[in-house]
């Protein structure tokens, strides 16, 4: 019984679950683990990213036969030259586009209760329930900006009274990232000194898995994003949609969330093309179908391959999982971390089912 494939099943999960509820009585012991790894997790994160962003700069940079150490400072060179062009070039039009798009909302709202008082008066046939629900709406559209605002500014509390510690992470960055690029390549033969010859081959392989997922991802999800940023700012451009450059960067960041980016993206496009002019909803539709069509048939099977390759259900089921259990963060990193855990899955039932075939093929 015991090398019946269902009996070795039961006893893993009984012994994952037995874990999990050791974990759960004695989390005053993990507790202050997992704050310190809380401590470290923001600049070892932008670090993470940041050193998928620039290797490929840094290999060029290599392959130009300039030492290393030059290198890493050439590639320093390139995120404080991306950085200022951004703040000198993109920031002053985008934070005055907000600012004009935060003033211009309550002019929104009145052309909103004005539509509702017209629609009111003029429609007769409406069922007393319905104008019931539109009035009460209308009433309250201050209680609801009220309460957008408090969360708005709840949040920036915590914010704010997290900001140290932020500040203080993203200091660190630029010298996690500076041990990255100069050692990274020593952390894999470093961890696997310690497994015998066939096991670390085995580990190796699947730590060159994990690389190459994390890294198509990191890269290929982020030129994507900023290249759907560029189509939808042109498309805004042409249509001549107002508040374009800050919309184009909304879009831009929201499509870094993989399937559901895009719907979260063009909602605020919408809206604002409605209030400029309604046939701006066709045409905004039309930009971001055409984006997407871009994105997805063209740019991503040619940045990412298929190293994903992950059906539409499951990336929204994980997506909302983790957006539940972590929030926003848990949105952007659902993805990148459910694939390194199938491929940790496929890799070890792959080791298993050869080393299975090793076996039946020897007693034969």
């Amino acid at each position: 019984m015991t090398q019946k494939r269902w009996f070795q099943f039961f006893i893993f999960f009984i012994c994952l679950f037995t874990l999990i509820f050791l974990i759960s009585i004695t989390h005053f012991i993990f507790t202050p683990v997992l704050q310190l790894i809380g401590s470290v997790a923001l600049p070892i994160i932008g670090a993470g990213i940041l050193y998928y962003l620039t290797r490929p700069v840094m290999n060029l940079f290599l392959k130009m036969k300039i030492p290393k150490i030059l290198s890493i400072f050439l590639v320093f060179l390139v995120i404080i030259g991306a950085i200022a062009l951004f703040i000198l070039f993109i920031w002053p039009i985008a934070r005055d586009q907000f600012e004009r798009l935060m003033e211009s909302i309550p002019g929104m709202v009145n052309m909103v209760e004005g539509w509702i008082n017209y629609w009111q008066s003029n429609i007769a046939l409406v069922p007393d329930q319905v104008i019931n629900a539109i009035n009460n709406f209308a009433n309250d559209i201050p209680g609801h900006i009220e309460s957008v605002l408090n969360n708005v500014f709840g949040f920036l509390g915590t914010f704010i009274g997290q900001l140290v510690s932020i500040v203080a992470g993203i200091i660190l960055i630029p010298f996690f990232l500076f041990f990255m690029l100069k050692d990274g390549e020593k952390l894999v033969p470093f961890i696997l000194q310690f497994f015998s010859k066939k096991k670390a081959a085995n580990l190796h392989g699947l730590l060159s898995k994990i690389n190459h997922v994390l890294s198509s991802f990191i890269q290929g999800q982020l030129l994507v994003s900023f290249a759907v940023g560029i189509l939808l700012l042109i498309g805004y451009l042409a249509i001549g949609l107002e508040y374009a450059v800050v919309l184009a960067l909304f879009g831009m960041l929201m499509n870094v969330i993989p399937f559901l980016g895009p719907f979260i993206a063009v909602a605020p496009a919408l809206l604002v093309g409605g209030f400029q002019d309604p046939m701006n909803l066709l045409w905004v539709s039309i930009i971001m179908l055409v984006a997407q069509q871009i994105e997805s048939n063209l740019i991503t099977p040619n940045v990412m391959g298929q190293t994903l390759s992950l059906h539409p259900l499951t990336v929204i089921t994980a997506i909302l999982a983790a957006g539940s259990i972590a929030g926003f963060l848990g949105i952007i990193f659902a993805i990148p971390i459910y694939a390194v855990i199938r491929t940790i899955v496929v890799h070890f039932y792959q080791t298993y089912a050869d080393s299975k075939s090793s076996k039946d093929d020897a007693l034969i």
